[in-house]
């Protein structure tokens, strides 16, 4: 076997990957990256009927699939889905995105599995849920930004719902995924068996709602949209500089204090009209217009300097080229090295986890397509003429 562990945290464990498009992957990158041999399996090409996700030399492709190695494998085929089976007999985990009937039809659902390898942990991430009255939808992250609140509450007031900027509902899904499986396997050394996780883009969303949820479920009050306002921190938001814009984050009575007196108006701390936190939420347009007329003073780097050096939280609007030209991005390493077989040498989004012991590494680019089936099948005791016998019938 030719598995570079990206790092000894869980090289210990065999993952089968069935995922496509970005939940999945995202759920399953983060095993890869913490040293699991995640075997990605894939339609042979002529069964692939196009990459979902891009093209393998794309951006995207390429940081979701590193650390990862690749068989082709058609599991519709009856030779395909007995390899399969092996591989299950000897793996720790299986994580699917089908659609929740799919697996179904294609025998690979966790009753079928489970019988063949108890110890197995088995996750599944779908757009809406494995059963109930949305199961069968098509799952997309922006339905599901919508469905689970958070476009209602993300954009200017009175310009409409927003789509956050990132599939967030995609991503999350796919870290509570991977959370959920390593719970899982912590359990099973306890028990000694596996189990079924679920979990699903509307769920991850509505999770990741957190207070504005609360604020519903606790108070029964409808949270709106706040634009670059905090929603009940006053002053917090985005304001205009000499130069561009910048955040800044007035949270409590001391900071308030120290705010005003940083920008040099020691009557807005003493104006009765913003004396509390209360009473700033209620007059935070005529507050934010004041402090806009301080702020478009100075540059943004001058009133970084200032606040930080006072105390008061704020920092620079980057676009993406200068996130990862800041220093401290660069000091904490987020833009890792990998040679990529397509591209060359390309810098990939590493892992924002430091651990002292087994750190997280980029040790192999994303696989080729197929790149590792012979020496998968050889690892399962299967010789070259079953190898070809295999091609042949168009099941690897």
């Amino acid at each position: 076997m030719t598995h570079q562990p990206a790092s000894q945290a869980l090289s210990r464990f065999t993952v089968l990957d069935l995922t496509r498009v970005r939940a999945g992957p995202t759920a399953v990158r983060q095993l890869a990256d913490w040293g699991a041999d995640v075997i990605k399996i894939e339609m042979p090409a002529t069964d692939q009927g196009g990459q979902p996700g891009g093209p393998r030399d794309g951006p995207d492709f390429q940081n979701l699939h590193r650390n990862k190695r690749s068989i082709t494998l058609n599991l519709k085929s009856p030779q395909g889905l007995e390899v399969f089976k092996r591989l299950v007999a000897r793996a720790d985990v299986v994580v699917e995105n089908y659609r929740p009937d799919v697996k179904d039809r294609l025998g690979i659902d966790y009753e079928s599995l489970k019988a063949i390898n108890p110890r197995l942990v088995y996750a599944s991430i779908s757009g809406f849920g494995q059963d109930g009255p949305y199961s069968k939808r098509p799952g997309f992250d922006q339905i599901a930004q919508g469905i689970g609140g958070l476009m209602s509450i993300t954009g200017l007031p009175g310009q409409g719902p927003v789509r956050v900027g990132i599939p967030i509902a995609d991503l999350t899904a796919g870290l509570f995924c991977a959370q959920g499986i390593l719970a899982a396997l912590l359990e099973r050394e306890v028990s000694g068996e596996g189990q079924w996780l679920q979990t699903s883009l509307l769920q991850a969303q509505v999770f990741m709602l957190d207070f504005q949820a609360a604020r519903w479920l606790v108070d029964h009050e409808v949270p709106q949209q706040a634009g670059n306002n905090h929603p009940t921190s006053i002053p917090t938001g985005v304001f205009e500089t000499a130069d561009g814009h910048m955040n800044i984050a007035v949270a409590g009575q001391p900071i308030w204090l120290r705010f005003c007196t940083a920008i040099g108006d020691e009557a807005l701390a003493e104006d009765p009209a913003y004396a509390t936190p209360k009473d700033r939420s209620k007059n935070r347009d005529a507050l934010n217009a004041a402090i806009a007329a301080h702020t478009r003073e100075k540059t943004t780097a001058e009133w970084v300097e200032l606040f930080n050096a006072a105390g008061v939280p704020a920092g620079d609007i980057n676009t993406i080229d200068k996130v990862f030209a800041d220093p401290q991005v660069r000091h904490l390493g987020m833009a890792q090295r990998v040679d990529s077989s397509e591209r060359g040498p390309i810098d990939l989004v590493g892992q924002p986890i430091r651990m002292s012991r087994t750190p997280s590494t980029l040790a192999a680019p994303p696989p080729t397509m197929g790149q590792h089936t012979g020496e998968i099948l050889a690892d399962l005791g299967y010789g070259e003429a079953e190898v070809e016998s295999l091609r042949a019938a168009g099941a690897i």
